[in-house]
């Protein structure tokens, strides 16, 4: 459990137009449960079927996310820096990892029997950041997971995540640090894609 949940730190969705008019907890709670659901009710994705996971996945979470914003973050200001080809190849590449990433976490809860808890985010009326609290329990224990979202023009978004102390951006900065000193833009962007050719 805790594997999952550390892998990806994670989070799901449904359209930004749904969206639009909820509450932050309420978005996380429905990406957060739809897609798992989603997942134990299909047959080939209960069935191990990895594309079929993948595909879920991509229905279900990746709407309610801002990978995009994601991304510039975790680059920092090496960003700035990048064309806008790479930027984009970087956001593909970037958005690909966590997708692949979560699918394959997620798989471990093909037939687990799981009980999510959310708190209320106590979003102030004008708030643009907010953090949603959340418990995750199952056979292997209760795992708490927080959820940073951003209000947007379409909504809440999820765009960071903290699972045992570790905010994904943070452990993607320091990565992606290390690979941009060592071969610039083009070496972050051909180390995501040979990580995501071998996975």
């Amino acid at each position: 459990m805790k594997r999952y949940f550390t892998a990806f730190l994670a989070a799901a969705f449904v359209s930004g137009a749904a969206y639009a008019q909820s509450s932050p907890d309420a978005i996380v709670k429905d990406a957060v449960q739809g897609t798992v659901k989603a997942m134990q009710a299909d047959p080939q994705a209960r069935g191990g079927d990895m594309a079929k996971i993948t595909q879920v996945v991509e229905t279900h979470f990746v709407p309610a996310t801002d990978f995009q914003r994601t991304t510039r973050i975790a680059i920092g200001k090496a960003w700035t820096t990048a064309t806008p080809e790479q930027q984009q190849k970087l956001y593909e590449q970037f958005q690909l990892l966590l997708v692949k990433t979560y699918a394959s976490s997620l798989a471990q809860l093909r037939d687990t029997e799981v009980t999510f808890k959310f708190l209320p985010s106590n979003t102030a009326a004008g708030a643009k950041d907010t953090v949603v609290q959340s418990h995750v329990i199952s056979n292997g224990g209760d795992d708490a997971i927080d959820y940073r979202l951003e209000r947007t023009a379409t909504g809440w978004k999820i765009y960071d995540i903290n699972m045992m102390g570790a905010w994904l951006i943070q452990v993607y900065q320091t990565q992606f640090a290390d690979q941009i000193a060592k071969g610039g833009i083009d070496g972050l962007v051909k180390f995501l894609v040979d990580h995501n050719a071998r996975s």
